[in-house]
């Protein structure tokens, strides 16, 4: 049972008669309650002549994914399959980070029929969201109270990673299809294999002259080179307790997630195998063995449920992981927040066994050191020491990052992405890969 906002209009009704009354010489107190007791005979017959909020059917309509922060829209179809005229609201029951729209629609369905509903959505927050019942409010004939009751009915989204760095990837696959050989650029490195003969120009590199064709030809022949393909890319995102760090707008976690997307399209484009691995102490997510169209929607998909763990990672067994994903990976990337000497120690101390295999790339999300004011308080002077510390630790794990085989990435959540997929290009260019 509900009372609608005519209910207190109803009672406040009665202050003219209940005057009346007195001043015929009625007990002003017996009118009141006289009043008050009729009130309760109209509200109870306008519940009871409410149609049953029980006796109707939901039936949902909810998109299976969505990305987050952009909007998305699901309905609700409430079939009356009572004798009554339903007249009421419909509320959908979301969590309030999905991003509901908080308005309760009227609806009106005559016995046998149904109404859809559509709840506008706007997720913030990544994973699985859901809402497990319907609420519905029947409002009696007179409008003064009515049922309510709740429909149990799960709808489920699931909210991927926004992939913002997309942006980046056009002018990355322009510079790719250079490397390719695609347009009048070549490149020329160790380790790239050979494409065709073309031409001599003027600004080529003298080096890449075939000889051989060139006697046969009536000009100077020069060989193209394209970079290697089926290379195996490692993406190892740590979700242990620095992941949790807020950074920006966001936390470090999300910002490797968007680096890992833009890079996995990228070699995924370049015709090498990509995988992921997510770890703390266990694997939180693994990709593997998936190319071409398909690779983005899985790595989206495995990515979207994952939230960082309160818990230091495991490195020694992160990086077991990570080499059982394949056995002759080209470049790992790690993407980790590896900022203070003292807790990168057990990283430091398990990262030349895996540097000594293949070539390791570290990408750390940073944040900007902010400027101190024209006249800075005292805590603007304290946060800028803080920040100039930070950055001193970190530039020292980089320099031990180098020393154990690594190279060390540090930027912020939004130049982090497109420097990770330079340096990737870079290598590719230089037959590195």
């Amino acid at each position: 049972m509900f009372l609608s906002a005519r209910s207190p209009l109803l009672v406040a009704a009665g202050v003219v008669p209940v005057v009346l009354l007195s001043l015929a010489g009625i007990d002003a107190w017996l009118a009141a309650a006289g009043w008050l007791g009729l009130c309760l005979v109209v509200i109870a017959a306008d519940v009871a002549l409410a149609a049953d909020p029980r006796r109707v059917e939901i039936t949902r309509d909810v998109p299976r994914r969505v990305r987050r922060g952009e909007p998305a829209r699901a309905s609700v179809t409430v079939r009356n399959t009572g004798t009554r005229l339903l007249r009421g609201r419909v509320r959908d029951a979301w969590q309030p980070t999905a991003g509901a729209d908080p308005s309760r629609p009227r609806v009106l369905i005559p016995p046998g029929e149904a109404r859809t509903v559509g709840v506008a959505l706007l997720p913030r927050r990544r994973g699985e969201l859901s809402s497990e019942f319907v609420v519905v409010r029947s409002l009696g004939p007179l409008g003064f109270a009515g049922r309510q009751a709740s429909i149990p009915s799960r709808g489920a989204v699931r909210v991927l990673p926004p992939f913002t760095s997309r942006r980046h990837l056009p002018s990355r696959l322009a510079r790719l299809r250079e490397l390719d050989g695609n347009t009048s650029l070549q490149v020329r490195g160790q380790g790239t294999e050979f494409d065709s003969l073309r031409e001599y120009v003027r600004g080529d590199d003298v080096r890449s002259i075939d000889w051989r064709a060139t006697a046969r030809s009536a000009t100077t022949m020069l060989r193209t080179w394209r970079p290697e393909r089926d290379r195996h890319v490692v993406i190892v995102i740590d979700t242990g307790r620095t992941a949790a760090a807020r950074v920006g707008d966001g936390v470090r976690l999300d910002a490797a997630m968007e680096a890992a997307l833009l890079l996995a399209a990228l070699a995924s484009r370049a015709g090498d195998h990509t995988h992921l691995l997510m770890f703390d102490r266990v694997v939180r997510a693994r990709v593997t063995r998936v190319d071409g169209p398909g690779l983005l929607p899985a790595l989206v998909d495995a990515m979207a449920p994952v939230e960082a763990q309160l818990i230091d990672t495991d490195w020694t067994a992160g990086f077991a992981a990570a080499r059982a994903l394949t056995s002759r990976p080209s470049l790992v990337v790690l993407l980790t927040a590896q900022d203070a000497p003292d807790a990168a120690r057990s990283f430091l101390g398990s990262l030349p066994s895996l540097a000594a295999r293949t070539r390791v790339l570290v990408g750390t999300v940073t944040d900007e050191t902010p400027e101190l004011p024209d006249r800075p308080e005292a805590e603007d002077v304290y946060r800028a020491a803080a920040y100039a510390r930070s950055a001193r630790d970190a530039d020292a794990v980089a320099r031990a990052i180098g020393r154990a085989g690594g190279e060390a990435i540090a930027a912020g959540p939004d130049d982090l992405p497109p420097r990770i997929a330079d340096r990737y290009l870079a290598l590719k260019a230089a037959g590195r890969l």
